[in-house]
């Protein structure tokens, strides 16, 4: 087994332990351990031989270290002999096609190399490269890692220790060999700094780990280049000020870890770092201890905890009153903003009312009846379909489908909609673009045109995208943009005294962590532990009239109740 599974993670170097006993060679990592049974030829070469006979000739593109514990001569004796037996397997002189055995541990001395059968190659443990030595029987530089540095893998290296090891690695490359250590820290943290350095073959006793997480390096390390101007908040804002206009901002699936790798990458600094009330929220479903979209909107959007997949119905599929059907009695004007499509779970919550996301048609059919006065999403094609035409049904309603966003800032509607496409909005690495900051602008501006306050709830949809995917490239870009949108309301609320911002998420995705980074590239490598949604907290983070009472460790539906208290405190 040791050897499969080595060869089905694509292990580049596959080691083996050999005892010259009983005329044979028998593996063990102990010599009190060996059996007659387990031998060179039982364990690794017969298992060569059979994947090469089934034609896995990617799989046998690495070598055997054949690490001796017994006497160098009388083991390497027999070892040649074995290995006549495997010509038709091995690389061997000019033949490159095959696995490549190379001879480790008790070595004979450097200039008997060469007296020695074609189908083997020695490791060279030395950094002594004087000349003279037979560099084409050397197949790599192999050290103990401990005659460099006493690093456990943990943390990072010392300053001195990095440098070192920077130095002789290049050294090694110099004269064209690959580098290996062996005694080395065997862990994560360990293999990323190897995988930096350059060390060629990375020692560990976790091969199905090592090769997943180093795979993975390439999706779950990135930075960006996408920089926007952060915004200063003023902090002017009395507590006296009575609540008129709400901007509920919810980043689909932004935990702590998301908004830090996003901060990390744009340079240390988002317009989320600049606001100072800060809550965690609680996000548990009525049946369930993880929560999806569905019922984590419906608690903001309706005060009630409901079944996973609901939207805006109890855990019995009684109707509930959303934030903009109530809103709508003290004469409130009310907004959807979502990179989802407008029947996504999280904006449905805030206008329809379904025992099941799912339930698209129906979803699609309850918006024209809503107290929503402008709604800016995508999936226009939900609301056309053989059955019914909802997009008619939303003009009879009176409502004002825009070609485009700019137009938002000369019409007189009084309900407008804009779809942006078809089907689903393209991410930000698809080409998204500034939608969300333009639509955020626009709405604004529409929302505030006259006297009435306004409700406006913005989605950021794909963090949460980006989590499922396990993509750390598009959990940081969606954050990136999702923070210019904050910057946009925060400023708003700057310039209308009584507006409050709250940013905050329905679920954590991913169960992200953040082992590893560099402040000064920007660098963030982002850990997931699942492709699902977690029970992690949540933070909220408020700005505005009345921020502060949003800080402490509360439940989702708290948002709700909060809001409502203070929107009838001012209207007494």
């Amino acid at each position: 087994m040791p050897f499969w599974t080595a060869l089905a993670n694509n292990s580049s170097s596959i080691e083996v332990d050999v005892f010259l006993q009983e005329d044979d060679l028998l593996v063990a990592h102990e010599l009190e351990n060996t059996t007659s049974k387990r031998t060179l030829r039982s364990l690794y070469l017969d298992p060569i031989r059979e994947a090469a006979k089934l034609g896995i000739s990617k799989k046998m593109d690495f070598q055997l270290l054949v690490d001796l514990k017994t006497e160098a001569y009388p083991t390497l004796k027999k070892l040649e002999e074995i290995l006549e037996e495997y010509r038709d397997v091995l690389a061997h002189g000019d033949k490159e096609a095959g696995v490549r055995v190379v001879v480790s541990g008790n070595r004979p001395r450097v200039q008997d190399f060469v007296n020695y059968s074609d189908l083997i190659q020695f490791d060279y443990p030395d950094t002594d490269f004087s000349t003279g030595l037979p560099w084409e029987r050397i197949a790599l530089v192999s050290l103990n890692f401990k005659d460099f540095s006493a690093w456990n893998g943990k943390g990072r290296l010392t300053e001195d220790d990095l440098n070192a090891l920077e130095e002789l690695i290049a050294k090694v490359h110099q004269v064209k060999k690959p580098i290996r250590f062996w005694g080395s820290p065997d862990g994560k943290t360990a293999w990323k700094t190897f995988h930096d350095l350059g060390i060629d073959y990375i020692n560990t006793d976790h091969p199905f780990e090592a090769n997943q997480y180093l795979n993975g390096l390439k999706s779950n390390v990135t930075s960006s280049e996408n920089r926007h101007a952060i915004y200063k908040p003023a902090y002017q804002t009395s507590s006296e000020v009575l609540i008129k206009n709400i901007i509920l901002m919810i980043g689909d699936g932004n935990g702590l870890a998301h908004i830090s790798a996003g901060m990390f990458a744009h340079g240390n600094d988002l317009n989320l770092a600049q606001l100072k009330h800060i809550g965690l929220v609680k996000t548990q479903s009525a049946d369930d201890f993880t929560t999806d979209s569905a019922a984590g909107a419906t608690a903001f959007a309706t005060g009630h905890k409901t079944n996973n997949r609901a939207i805006s119905v109890d855990s019995q599929g009684k109707q509930l009153r959303s934030l903009p059907e109530i809103l709508k009695e003290y004469e409130y004007k009310n907004g959807l903003i979502t990179t989802d499509r407008m029947t996504g779970a999280t904006p449905s919550a805030f206008y329809a009312h379904v025992k099941d996301r799912d339930r698209v048609a129906d979803i699609a059919s309850e918006l024209a009846g809503s107290s929503i006065d402008l709604f800016i999403g995508g999936g226009k094609s939900d609301f056309l379909n053989e059955n019914q035409d909802y997009l008619t049904s939303l003009k009879n309603r009176g409502v004002t489908i825009l070609n485009s966003l700019t137009e938002l800032q000369h019409t007189k509607a009084s309900k407008v909609g804009f779809f942006e496409g078809e089907n689903d909005v393209p991410s930000i690495l698809q080409g998204r673009g500034d939608y969300l900051s333009q639509a955020t602008t626009g709405a604004l501006q529409f929302l505030s045109s006259g006297d009435q306050p306004f409700f406006l709830m913005i989605e950021g949809a794909m963090i949460d995208t980006g989590g499922h995917w396990n993509s750390a490239e598009t959990v940081v870009e969606e954050v990136i943009d999702f923070d210019k949108a904050v910057g946009i309301a925060i400023q708003f609320a700057d310039q209308h005294p009584g507006t409050l911002v709250l940013i905050t998420a329905d679920h954590e995705t991913g169960g992200v962590t953040i082992p590893q980074g560099n402040m000064g590239s920007g660098q963030v490598e982002l850990n997931f532990e699942t492709e699902d949604h977690t029970a992690i907290l949540v933070p909220l983070l408020a700005y505005g009239t009345h921020a502060e009472e949003f800080t402490g460790i509360y439940e989702n539906t708290f948002v709700f109740q909060k809001l409502m208290e203070l929107v009838k405190k001012a209207q007494k």
